[in-house]
């Protein structure tokens, strides 16, 4: 029997049920032939995070009574393709642990925990990830939602008066991948109304999906009203939010704040290319983006460019809006900057 090349093939020869999740940029499904693919050296990992490729596998095998999970943060080079070394060697343990016949792992549930532990792939995502995995696989699976959910949907439609501080942000993330119209309708007349860390626990759970447009002007309107304050957390949480919707009323909000040099700090720049990286791939917002970048000294401009340089079908942009800044212009200075860093 030929050796077990890639994470994938194992998944396949184990017959495994397993279900891929994105955990860099946002908790999203990803297709197995993405992940196969891309193990292969096929394809540049299409949503990269901080140099990696993040990723979390939802399986069961054999008799196992629950699925386990494996949080895995596979790296990159600098074409955003499979740094391959350190998914051998995790590869290398999995056989020697598991022995060769996968198709009996499910047996040795323990095994297959005691994999995780001083793994170098491994990684602990952020709790408000976890709940949206939770949530996600929840879903897929056809199961109901957490007992949190129940309180917060009453909560956020209004009716039900509850102390905001009793809710659960599994709750909150099992709201957020259950939103339907009506839900959505409640919470546009609501969101104005809600205490500040509802808004910021809900917002870090909305980024991860496409919003219906009602919601995405509220939170624009919500976001606004805190800038108004001086209230930047809340702007960059509301800007986060609408990050995965890619619909005009998004583009045009991004457009106005790239255009406002005095609301264009690096905390909005960061939210915009962290979670709105989408709304990048347009010709009049990307190069206004890296100018903004270039202008404002306290950001890491290198790091921000090569960030998302690395997502595929940005790649090509970022070069060429670079390769076309004037000659005078911040962003021609920055580069030189990156350039002799470089060459020391």
């Amino acid at each position: 029997m030929q050796p077990i090349q890639t994470i994938d093939e194992f998944f396949i020869r184990s017959g495994a049920e397993v279900t891929i999740y994105h955990m860099g940029r946002r908790v999203t499904a990803c297709a197995r032939d993405t992940l196969a693919s891309f193990e292969q050296g096929q394809i540049a990992w299409p949503e990269p995070w901080q140099g990696q490729a993040r990723i979390a596998a939802v399986f069961r095998l054999g008799d196992m009574p629950e699925p386990a999970i494996w949080f895995l943060a596979l790296p990159l080079d600098e074409q955003g393709l499979l740094s391959p070394a350190q998914r051998d060697g995790f590869l290398n343990r999995l056989i020697e642990t598991l022995g060769k016949n996968v198709a009996k792992v499910g047996q040795n549930v323990k095994d297959v925990d005691h994999l995780m532990k001083d793994n170098p792939l491994a990684f602990t995502p952020s709790v408000t990830f976890q709940a949206m995995l939770n949530a996600y696989a929840t879903l897929e699976r056809g199961l109901p939602a957490s007992q949190h959910f129940e309180p917060v949907d009453a909560y956020l439609s209004g009716q039900l008066a509850i102390d905001w501080q009793a809710l659960g942000l599994q709750g909150i993330a099992d709201y957020t991948v259950r939103l339907d119209d009506t839900q959505a309708e409640a919470l546009t007349s609501r969101l104005a109304t809600l205490p500040t860390s509802v808004v910021h626990s809900l917002c870090y759970c909305l980024e991860h999906q496409p919003l219906p447009e009602p919601v995405v002007l509220a939170l624009r309107e919500t976001g606004e009203q805190a800038a108004s304050r001086g209230d930047m957390e809340t702007l960059c949480a509301c800007i986060r939010a609408v990050g995965s919707t890619s619909q005009s009323a998004v583009g045009d909000w991004y457009s106005s704040l790239l255009e406002d040099t005095h609301a264009c700090g690096p905390d909005v720049l960061a939210a915009i290319a962290g979670r709105g990286w989408l709304l990048l791939e347009d010709a009049y917002r990307l190069p206004l983006f890296l100018t903004r970048l270039a202008e404002d000294e306290r950001t890491n401009f290198a790091a921000v460019v090569r960030d998302i340089a690395l997502v595929p079908r940005l790649r090509l942009p970022v070069m060429m809006a670079l390769r076309d800044a004037p000659a005078d212009s911040a962003v021609q200075r920055r580069l030189a900057v990156m350039t002799q860093a470089a060459s020391r």
